[in-house]
């Protein structure tokens, strides 16, 4: 489960910045990740009930979304790198994501490229930027992630990241290493030849089910959207985890009100108390897919 993000986003070839906050939980937790349903706890409590009684607690407005009683979103993830997880080993994350509606994808498939680290400065200054003729989108990420070993504090990874349409690759070969390095020039120090070809993370294919649940309002006019997911294995269907996430978007670091910041802190380090029993502590998303098959891939999440 993972909770809070906030972000300074642009169009086009545009940067935007943001701080997110996660909160991983194994998928025995008590809601209801079926993918079909995703839409109480088993004790028949709708979803957002926590999210409210916790933002209720630390005085955080809540407001629903309308569209959460409707059928989820259904996206289908994967993840690119090198036999020997050199991308991954070296800060850099490359994604792919298509979303599917009525069980068809739809739309151009989505191209997420980032390099995620612990030092702000090493994140700031990797120049992410990706090769292409057509627009991209920049975002600069500040995600706050439980801590290691225990519940009720945090951590923050840095992520400078780019995302296009597949589409705009034009190169033939799109899984050669030579045609991502001309994408995306940030990699060209990890490029050994020029046989080396990328394939699918240990083969993994994630089916992503994701539904919106509101907004909380911070005041001073943070408003940050929430919403929860539950990562599973395409075909058995089998759940790896499941997330609380929630995000503000922001044009700087200066126009963050000093309050309603420390309110979302609170709001984060108090959901994580009230939910202690679901935590996968020490944890992300991406790092899960990394270790199936029992591989440890070294990263600075």
């Amino acid at each position: 489960m993972c909770c809070g993000k906030s972000n300074r986003e642009h169009k086009g070839k545009k940067n935007e910045d943001g701080k997110k906050g996660a909160v991983p939980v194994s998928g025995s937790g008590r809601g209801t990740f079926d993918g079909t349903a995703l839409t109480a706890y088993t004790d028949g409590q709708p979803l957002d009930k926590l999210v409210k009684q916790i933002a209720k607690k630390v005085v955080v407005g809540f407001i629903p979304d309308p569209d959460t009683d409707l059928r989820p979103e259904v996206r289908e993830i994967t993840f690119g790198d090198t036999p020997d997880f050199r991308l991954y080993n070296n800060g850099f994350i490359l994604r792919r994501r298509i979303s599917y509606v009525d069980g068809f994808p739809v739309g151009d498939p989505e191209i997420v490229f980032k390099f995620r680290h612990p030092d702000e400065q090493r994140a700031t200054q990797m120049d992410v930027r990706p090769h292409i003729a057509g627009a991209y989108l920049m975002k600069f990420k500040a995600e706050a992630l439980p801590l290691k070993n225990e519940v009720g504090g945090y951590r923050i990874l840095y992520s400078h990241n780019c995302q296009f349409g597949l589409s705009q690759v034009h190169a033939a070969n799109r899984s050669s290493v030579t045609t991502l390095v001309k994408t995306l020039p940030a990699l060209a120090s990890l490029k050994k030849s020029d046989a080396e070809h990328i394939s699918l993370v240990n083969g993994g294919i994630v089916e992503e089910v994701l539904r919106p649940l509101g907004q909380l309002d911070f005041g001073k006019g943070q408003v940050a959207k929430c919403d929860i997911s539950l990562w599973r294995t395409r075909g058995e269907h089998k759940p790896w985890v499941g997330e609380f996430a929630f995000q503000v978007t922001f044009p700087s670091r200066e126009s963050v009100a000093e309050k309603a910041n420390k309110l979302a802190d609170q709001f984060y380090v108090r959901l994580q108390q009230d939910v202690k029993d679901w935590l996968a502590l020490g944890v992300t998303k991406t790092a899960m897919v990394y270790r199936l098959n029992a591989n440890e891939a070294q990263s600075h999440e």
